[in-house]
């Protein structure tokens, strides 16, 4: 499972449909969006994501 942060949501998952995304997301063929959150302020959105990024994988998929 992939956890990133962007400012363009609808821009980055074209990025990683076209390969141009993360190294994880090449690597894997990571291309469908399963879950996201909406935050206004960046830095509370950037908190979150090294939050998720520190759960375990069964913590994740329990938010879908």
């Amino acid at each position: 499972m992939y956890i990133g942060h962007t400012e363009d949501l609808k821009r980055r998952i074209e990025q990683h449909k076209k390969g141009n995304g993360a190294v994880y997301t090449k690597k894997y063929n990571v291309t469908e969006l399963i879950y996201f959150e909406d935050f206004i302020n960046s830095s509370l959105s950037r908190k979150r994501e090294k939050q998720l990024k520190n759960w375990h994988k069964e913590w994740k998929w329990s938010l879908t």
